[in-house]
């Protein structure tokens, strides 16, 4: 499940390699490496995300991986937190 990109109003939207649970073991332990309360991290989080522009996703762009939003874009990429999955309608 997801929100359609048009409902992505927290920033740009983002391709991840990776998405997983922010609470989740992994995303907590690189969380904590970055000097951030993994208390305080709430929804999805995603690593090596790139912003992609849903306006050229038909002229050739594409995220193979996991489009999200996330509302916490701050690690230049190395991680996303508050991310919710999208739904790219082509």
């Amino acid at each position: 499940t997801g929100i359609p990109a048009g409902e992505c109003n927290t920033g740009s939207i983002q391709c991840c390699d990776q998405v997983q649970d922010s609470k989740s073991e992994h995303m907590s332990n690189i969380i904590s490496s970055l000097g951030i309360l993994p208390e305080s991290a709430t929804g999805l989080a995603g690593t090596s995300c790139s912003p992609i522009n849903i306006l050229a996703l038909g002229g050739g762009e594409s995220c193979d991986q996991t489009p999200v939003c996330c509302n916490n874009n701050t690690y230049q990429g190395l991680i996303n937190i508050g991310c919710v999955p999208i739904i790219l309608k082509l």
